[in-house]
Protein backbone atom coordinates (compact mmCIF):
# COMPACT_ATOMS: atom_id res chain seq x y z
CA UNK A 1 0.00 0.00 0.00
CA UNK A 2 1.52 3.47 -0.88
CA UNK A 3 0.32 6.29 1.50
CA UNK A 4 -0.09 9.68 0.30
CA UNK A 5 2.15 12.20 1.92
CA UNK A 6 2.42 16.21 2.52
CA UNK A 7 5.15 18.15 3.92
CA UNK A 8 4.14 21.66 5.41
CA UNK A 9 7.09 23.76 5.56
CA UNK A 10 9.00 22.08 3.08
CA UNK A 11 11.44 25.22 2.86
CA UNK A 12 13.02 25.17 5.99
CA UNK A 13 15.93 22.60 7.25
CA UNK A 14 13.64 20.09 9.02
CA UNK A 15 11.05 19.90 5.99
CA UNK A 16 14.17 20.04 3.73
CA UNK A 17 15.32 16.49 5.79
CA UNK A 18 12.31 14.56 5.70
CA UNK A 19 11.45 15.46 2.38
CA UNK A 20 15.61 13.40 1.79
CA UNK A 21 14.34 10.40 4.20
CA UNK A 22 11.24 10.33 2.69
CA UNK A 23 12.11 10.04 -1.16
CA UNK A 24 13.72 6.92 -0.48
CA UNK A 25 10.36 5.51 2.07
CA UNK A 26 8.86 2.57 -0.54
CA UNK A 27 5.08 3.45 1.50
CA UNK A 28 5.18 6.70 0.80
CA UNK A 29 4.81 8.83 -2.47
CA UNK A 30 4.92 12.73 -1.44
CA UNK A 31 2.33 14.94 -3.81
CA UNK A 32 2.44 18.25 -1.79
CA UNK A 33 4.33 20.42 -0.58
CA UNK A 34 4.01 23.99 1.52
CA UNK A 35 6.06 27.34 2.36
CA UNK A 36 4.97 30.24 3.48
CA UNK A 37 7.00 33.13 1.50
CA UNK A 38 7.97 30.78 -0.50
CA UNK A 39 4.83 29.78 -2.57
CA UNK A 40 5.00 29.03 -6.33
CA UNK A 41 8.73 28.46 -6.15
CA UNK A 42 10.15 24.60 -7.84
CA UNK A 43 10.91 22.93 -4.24
CA UNK A 44 14.41 22.53 -6.00
CA UNK A 45 14.80 26.21 -5.69
CA UNK A 46 15.10 26.14 -2.01
CA UNK A 47 16.43 22.78 -1.63
CA UNK A 48 18.60 22.16 -4.52
CA UNK A 49 20.24 18.70 -2.78
CA UNK A 50 16.88 16.73 -3.58
CA UNK A 51 16.89 16.36 -7.22
CA UNK A 52 14.39 13.23 -6.86
CA UNK A 53 11.52 15.90 -6.04
CA UNK A 54 12.09 18.84 -9.23
CA UNK A 55 9.13 17.92 -10.55
CA UNK A 56 7.21 19.56 -7.04
CA UNK A 57 6.12 23.07 -6.56
CA UNK A 58 6.04 24.65 -3.06
CA UNK A 59 2.36 25.54 -2.47
CA UNK A 60 0.83 27.78 0.27
CA UNK A 61 0.28 26.03 3.72
CA UNK A 62 -3.38 25.80 4.23
CA UNK A 63 -5.73 22.45 5.91
CA UNK A 64 -7.25 22.83 2.33
CA UNK A 65 -3.93 22.40 0.65
CA UNK A 66 -3.32 19.47 3.23
CA UNK A 67 -6.19 17.69 3.46
CA UNK A 68 -7.01 14.56 1.66
CA UNK A 69 -3.70 13.34 2.54
CA UNK A 70 -2.58 10.35 4.43
CA UNK A 71 0.27 11.68 6.35
CA UNK A 72 1.01 14.95 7.05
CA UNK A 73 4.55 16.02 8.15
CA UNK A 74 4.57 19.77 9.37
CA UNK A 75 7.82 21.58 9.84
CA UNK A 76 6.54 25.04 11.45
CA UNK A 77 7.70 27.56 13.97
CA UNK A 78 5.98 26.53 17.49
CA UNK A 79 2.86 28.89 17.62
CA UNK A 80 1.98 27.87 14.08
CA UNK A 81 1.19 24.01 13.89
CA UNK A 82 -1.23 24.52 16.47
CA UNK A 83 -3.13 26.39 14.50
CA UNK A 84 -3.40 24.44 11.27
CA UNK A 85 -3.26 21.00 12.55
CA UNK A 86 -6.52 21.64 14.83
CA UNK A 87 -8.60 22.03 11.20
CA UNK A 88 -6.84 18.53 9.74
CA UNK A 89 -9.27 15.32 9.07
CA UNK A 90 -8.95 13.29 12.57
CA UNK A 91 -8.49 9.96 10.58
CA UNK A 92 -5.06 11.69 9.19
CA UNK A 93 -2.10 10.99 10.17
CA UNK A 94 -0.23 14.23 11.31
CA UNK A 95 3.17 14.05 12.62
CA UNK A 96 4.47 17.91 14.16
CA UNK A 97 7.94 18.63 14.18
CA UNK A 98 7.19 21.74 15.88
CA UNK A 99 7.15 22.10 19.29
CA UNK A 100 3.09 22.79 19.60
CA UNK A 101 2.33 19.39 20.87
CA UNK A 102 5.05 17.80 23.15
CA UNK A 103 4.31 19.05 26.56
CA UNK A 104 1.87 17.80 28.61
CA UNK A 105 1.64 20.71 31.04
CA UNK A 106 0.02 23.92 30.63
CA UNK A 107 2.06 25.47 33.13
CA UNK A 108 5.71 24.27 31.92
CA UNK A 109 4.24 25.43 28.17
CA UNK A 110 3.51 29.26 29.42
CA UNK A 111 7.20 29.37 31.24
CA UNK A 112 9.15 28.29 28.57
CA UNK A 113 6.79 29.15 25.16
CA UNK A 114 3.89 31.31 26.01
CA UNK A 115 0.47 31.53 23.99
CA UNK A 116 -2.03 28.96 23.67
CA UNK A 117 -1.22 25.46 24.30
CA UNK A 118 -2.35 23.25 21.62
CA UNK A 119 -2.37 19.94 23.92
CA UNK A 120 0.65 16.98 24.09
CA UNK A 121 -0.07 14.24 21.58
CA UNK A 122 2.08 11.01 21.49
CA UNK A 123 5.65 11.96 21.70
CA UNK A 124 7.18 10.42 18.96
CA UNK A 125 10.67 8.64 20.47
CA UNK A 126 9.87 5.00 20.53
CA UNK A 127 13.29 3.80 22.00
CA UNK A 128 12.19 6.09 25.38
CA UNK A 129 11.57 3.98 28.27
CA UNK A 130 7.84 4.39 29.92
CA UNK A 131 6.96 2.73 33.37
CA UNK A 132 7.81 -1.00 32.39
CA UNK A 133 7.29 -0.28 28.02
CA UNK A 134 8.36 1.80 25.87
CA UNK A 135 7.11 4.88 23.99
CA UNK A 136 6.77 2.97 20.50
CA UNK A 137 3.91 1.40 22.46
CA UNK A 138 1.31 4.55 22.88
CA UNK A 139 2.98 5.30 19.16
CA UNK A 140 1.05 2.35 17.41
CA UNK A 141 -2.00 3.10 16.50
CA UNK A 142 -1.32 6.88 16.80
CA UNK A 143 -3.39 9.61 14.34
CA UNK A 144 -1.46 12.40 16.01
CA UNK A 145 2.01 12.39 16.75
CA UNK A 146 4.86 15.28 18.81
CA UNK A 147 8.38 14.40 16.91
CA UNK A 148 10.79 15.75 19.78
CA UNK A 149 12.93 18.27 20.14
CA UNK A 150 16.18 17.43 19.21
CA UNK A 151 18.37 18.14 22.22
CA UNK A 152 15.63 16.82 24.48
CA UNK A 153 15.53 13.61 23.10
CA UNK A 154 19.24 12.93 23.49
CA UNK A 155 19.67 13.99 26.70
CA UNK A 156 16.14 11.75 27.19
CA UNK A 157 17.66 8.88 25.38
CA UNK A 158 21.23 9.35 27.24
CA UNK A 159 19.73 9.05 31.19
CA UNK A 160 16.58 7.03 30.59
CA UNK A 161 18.27 3.63 31.18
CA UNK A 162 19.89 5.12 34.35
CA UNK A 163 16.66 6.62 35.68
CA UNK A 164 14.48 3.39 34.90
CA UNK A 165 16.90 0.86 36.39
CA UNK A 166 17.35 3.37 39.79
CA UNK A 167 21.56 3.67 39.28
CA UNK A 168 21.99 7.26 38.90
CA UNK A 169 20.03 10.03 40.51
CA UNK A 170 18.05 12.03 38.45
CA UNK A 171 18.49 15.21 40.61
CA UNK A 172 21.69 17.53 40.30
CA UNK A 173 21.54 16.32 36.15
CA UNK A 174 24.35 18.52 34.22
CA UNK A 175 23.90 18.14 30.47
CA UNK A 176 26.35 20.09 28.18
CA UNK A 177 25.78 20.06 24.52
CA UNK A 178 27.91 21.24 21.18
CA UNK A 179 25.29 21.69 18.34
CA UNK A 180 24.85 23.15 15.16
CA UNK A 181 22.84 25.76 14.62
CA UNK A 182 20.95 23.96 11.65
CA UNK A 183 18.82 23.46 14.68
CA UNK A 184 17.73 27.05 14.73
CA UNK A 185 15.97 26.56 11.38
CA UNK A 186 16.66 28.25 8.15
CA UNK A 187 15.42 32.11 9.21
CA UNK A 188 18.01 34.85 9.08
CA UNK A 189 19.26 35.19 12.49
CA UNK A 190 22.47 37.49 12.56
CA UNK A 191 23.69 35.49 15.97
CA UNK A 192 23.84 32.17 13.22
CA UNK A 193 25.42 33.87 10.46
CA UNK A 194 29.01 32.29 9.32
CA UNK A 195 31.06 35.23 10.20
CA UNK A 196 29.34 34.86 14.12
CA UNK A 197 29.71 31.06 14.07
CA UNK A 198 32.68 29.97 12.30
CA UNK A 199 36.16 30.00 14.88
CA UNK A 200 33.92 30.12 17.62
CA UNK A 201 31.61 28.35 20.38
CA UNK A 202 28.81 30.05 21.84
CA UNK A 203 26.68 28.84 24.69
CA UNK A 204 23.07 30.11 24.61
CA UNK A 205 19.94 29.62 26.36
CA UNK A 206 22.04 29.84 29.55
CA UNK A 207 20.36 29.38 33.44
CA UNK A 208 17.40 27.18 32.57
CA UNK A 209 16.00 28.70 30.11
CA UNK A 210 16.37 26.30 27.26
CA UNK A 211 12.87 25.33 25.86
CA UNK A 212 13.86 21.83 26.08
CA UNK A 213 14.08 21.94 29.67
CA UNK A 214 10.78 20.66 30.42
CA UNK A 215 10.93 18.43 27.82
CA UNK A 216 13.70 16.51 29.27
CA UNK A 217 11.96 16.37 32.96
CA UNK A 218 8.69 14.92 31.17
CA UNK A 219 10.83 12.32 29.26
CA UNK A 220 12.81 11.44 32.63
CA UNK A 221 9.50 11.32 34.66
CA UNK A 222 7.74 8.62 32.39
CA UNK A 223 11.26 6.68 32.85
CA UNK A 224 10.23 6.58 36.58
CA UNK A 225 11.94 9.70 37.91
CA UNK A 226 9.75 11.04 40.99
CA UNK A 227 11.67 14.49 41.00
CA UNK A 228 14.22 15.69 38.31
CA UNK A 229 16.56 18.54 38.15
CA UNK A 230 18.72 19.66 35.59
CA UNK A 231 21.86 22.19 34.51
CA UNK A 232 21.37 22.48 30.85
CA UNK A 233 23.68 24.69 28.54
CA UNK A 234 23.54 23.82 24.57
CA UNK A 235 26.54 25.66 23.12
CA UNK A 236 26.60 26.60 19.28
CA UNK A 237 29.69 25.04 17.75
CA UNK A 238 30.77 24.98 13.80
CA UNK A 239 29.45 22.56 12.41
CA UNK A 240 26.32 22.96 10.18
CA UNK A 241 24.22 19.94 11.59
CA UNK A 242 24.80 17.16 14.67
CA UNK A 243 25.01 17.32 18.50
CA UNK A 244 27.39 16.18 21.23
CA UNK A 245 25.42 15.63 24.61
CA UNK A 246 27.79 15.17 27.57
CA UNK A 247 25.60 14.34 30.37
CA UNK A 248 26.57 13.33 33.87
CA UNK A 249 24.39 12.15 36.80
CA UNK A 250 25.41 11.12 40.19
CA UNK A 251 25.38 7.72 41.12
CA UNK A 252 23.04 5.70 43.02
CA UNK A 253 23.91 4.79 46.82
CA UNK A 254 25.41 1.13 46.07
CA UNK A 255 25.01 1.30 42.48
CA UNK A 256 28.24 -1.00 40.95
CA UNK A 257 30.31 -0.06 37.51
CA UNK A 258 29.21 -3.35 36.33
CA UNK A 259 25.48 -2.78 36.79
CA UNK A 260 25.98 0.75 35.76
CA UNK A 261 26.69 -0.18 32.16
CA UNK A 262 24.28 -2.81 32.18
CA UNK A 263 21.23 -1.02 32.09
CA UNK A 264 22.63 0.64 28.78
CA UNK A 265 23.23 -2.25 27.25
CA UNK A 266 20.54 -4.21 28.29
CA UNK A 267 17.74 -1.49 28.00
CA UNK A 268 18.98 -0.90 24.66
CA UNK A 269 20.20 -4.18 23.28
CA UNK A 270 17.57 -4.47 20.76
CA UNK A 271 17.26 -1.16 19.43
CA UNK A 272 18.78 -0.57 15.54
CA UNK A 273 18.77 3.34 15.84
CA UNK A 274 20.14 3.48 19.51
CA UNK A 275 23.58 1.87 19.99
CA UNK A 276 25.61 1.49 22.97
CA UNK A 277 29.65 1.56 22.45
CA UNK A 278 32.18 -0.93 23.61
CA UNK A 279 33.77 0.06 27.06
CA UNK A 280 36.08 2.73 26.60
CA UNK A 281 34.45 4.28 23.19
CA UNK A 282 33.00 7.42 22.52
CA UNK A 283 31.08 8.91 19.67
CA UNK A 284 31.50 11.61 17.38
CA UNK A 285 29.06 14.09 15.82
CA UNK A 286 30.66 12.32 12.53
CA UNK A 287 29.83 9.15 13.04
CA UNK A 288 25.58 9.59 12.25
CA UNK A 289 25.76 12.00 9.92
CA UNK A 290 22.67 11.76 7.78
CA UNK A 291 21.94 8.57 10.02
CA UNK A 292 18.64 7.68 12.65
CA UNK A 293 21.54 6.43 14.96
CA UNK A 294 21.75 7.69 17.90
CA UNK A 295 25.16 6.45 19.75
CA UNK A 296 26.25 6.24 22.73
CA UNK A 297 29.31 5.86 25.17
CA UNK A 298 29.52 5.50 29.14
CA UNK A 299 31.94 6.25 31.51
CA UNK A 300 31.66 5.54 35.38
CA UNK A 301 33.67 8.46 36.94
CA UNK A 302 34.20 7.17 40.60
CA UNK A 303 36.24 9.49 41.68
CA UNK A 304 33.34 12.32 41.07
CA UNK A 305 30.52 9.73 42.36
CA UNK A 306 29.45 10.20 38.48
CA UNK A 307 28.20 8.44 35.34
CA UNK A 308 29.19 10.22 32.34
CA UNK A 309 26.90 9.55 29.22
CA UNK A 310 28.15 11.13 25.29
CA UNK A 311 25.59 10.56 22.89
CA UNK A 312 26.09 11.85 19.13
CA UNK A 313 23.08 12.52 16.73
CA UNK A 314 22.47 14.26 13.41
CA UNK A 315 20.13 16.91 14.73
CA UNK A 316 18.11 17.10 11.56
CA UNK A 317 17.96 13.22 11.12
CA UNK A 318 17.24 10.95 14.27
CA UNK A 319 16.82 14.22 16.00
CA UNK A 320 13.64 15.14 14.49
CA UNK A 321 12.43 14.09 10.44
CA UNK A 322 14.43 10.38 11.24
CA UNK A 323 12.28 10.46 14.57
CA UNK A 324 9.28 11.87 12.69
CA UNK A 325 9.04 8.59 10.15
CA UNK A 326 10.21 5.92 12.43
CA UNK A 327 7.53 7.39 14.49
CA UNK A 328 5.22 6.83 11.69
CA UNK A 329 5.72 4.23 10.74
CA UNK A 330 4.81 2.50 14.00
CA UNK A 331 1.54 4.36 13.61
CA UNK A 332 1.00 2.93 10.14
CA UNK A 333 2.07 -0.92 11.63
CA UNK A 334 4.72 -0.46 9.12
CA UNK A 335 8.36 -2.39 9.70
CA UNK A 336 10.20 0.76 12.30
CA UNK A 337 13.03 1.01 10.19
CA UNK A 338 11.40 1.64 6.70
CA UNK A 339 13.07 4.17 4.81
CA UNK A 340 15.70 4.92 7.52
CA UNK A 341 19.26 4.28 7.62
CA UNK A 342 21.89 3.21 10.69
CA UNK A 343 24.70 4.23 8.47
CA UNK A 344 26.17 8.07 8.58
CA UNK A 345 28.37 9.94 5.31
CA UNK A 346 31.76 9.91 5.72
CA UNK A 347 34.27 11.89 5.39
Amino acid sequence: MTFTVAVAGASGYAGGELLRLLAEHPEFEITTVTAHSNSGAPLVALQPHLRSLRHLTLVDTTPERLSGHDIVFVALPHGKSGELTAHLDEETLVVDCGADHRLESGTDWSAFYGGEHFGAWAYGVPELIVGDGRQRDVLAGARRIAAPGCNASTVELSLAPGVASGVIESTDIVSVLAVGPSGAGKSLKPHLLAAEVLGTANPYAVGGTHRHIPEIAQGLRWAGATDVSISFTPVIVPMSRGILATSTARIAPGASAAQIREAWETAYADEPFVQVLPDGQVPRTADVLGANTALMGIAVDEASGRVVVVTAVDNLAKGTAGAAIQSANIALGLPEQTGLTVNGVAP
